[in-house]
């Protein structure tokens, strides 16, 4: 049972991987035999986290890129195929939050955060699936929300747009890939513990909203969203394709 959730010698490359979520995944998905490739916009963070996780026992490399410039992300994919001669997962997870007032919210800012949280996911994935096409096998994992595709909030309209249409892009590409042996799901994860939620953590009000709101009573952990990587990148997954998993703490299904 336990090779059915194998990743032993998976090349897998994480985007937004040197904290958060992103590290969370990652580091999950290295303890199931996958060959972790890291990418963040910073080369030190990523030497640290790599080098955390490889005294752990762990396989670890990095890939610098940013995701907001679309020559850095075909030249980023390309380099990881050049140093391990494919690319057997890929996790599009990089993303960023912009909270502002409808009437204070800048059309440049709206478009900074579909360039990150969507349109990256839409270039990598362009660009992981042709080697795993070639291969004839492949998984790409998108982290979308439960804002957007389920639920919405006030002041976050770009993050829930993009994170909505991420999980329309998902189907899409599973709907092309699917024949040639590539699945692609999402993740949606809840209220997480990290930084990106910081500003939300430090309000006790909506902390407390949150955790009662949430069935499970809580915020969740990082290290709790690994083991849903690891299943959609995994054989257990191999007739998962096109869907989106909500790690939410039943947030989503709860009156």
């Amino acid at each position: 049972m336990l090779e059915l959730f194998s990743l032993k010698d998976r090349v897998i490359l994480v985007t937004g991987a040197s904290r958060g979520l992103g590290l969370g995944m990652a580091r999950c998905m290295a303890q199931a035999g996958g060959h972790v490739i890291l990418n963040a916009r910073s080369q030190a963070s990523l030497e640290q986290v790599a080098g955390t996780l490889r005294a752990e026992g762990l396989a670890a490399d990095i890939a610098p890129f940013d995701v907001g410039d679309e020559t850095a992300m075909v030249d980023g994919v390309a380099s990881v195929i050049a140093r391990y001669g494919r690319i057997d997962v890929l996790v599009s997870n990089a993303g960023i939050q912009h909270r502002v007032k409808l009437d204070e919210f800048a059309t440049a800012d709206w478009q900074r955060v579909l360039d990150i949280d969507l349109t990256s996911c839409f270039v990598l994935a362009r660009e992981a699936s042709r080697p795993m096409v070639a291969q004839g096998r492949g998984r790409i994992i998108h982290t979308v929300s439960v804002m957007g595709p389920r639920l919405g909030r006030p002041t976050i309209p770009a993050y829930a747009a993009a994170k909505g249409g991420l999980d329309g892009l998902t189907r899409a590409l599973a709907t092309e890939l699917g024949p040639k042996g590539v699945t692609v799901n999402a993740i949606a994860p809840g209220f997480f513990a990290t930084e990106l939620n910081e500003p939300l953590m430090k309000d006790a009000e909506f902390t407390a909203f949150i955790s009662k709101r949430t069935p499970l009573g809580r915020w969740a952990r990082v290290e709790e969203i690994g083991g849903a990587a690891v299943f959609l990148a995994s054989e257990a997954g191999s007739y998962v394709n096109g869907h989106t998993l909500y790690v939410d703490g039943g947030l989503t299904v709860a009156l």
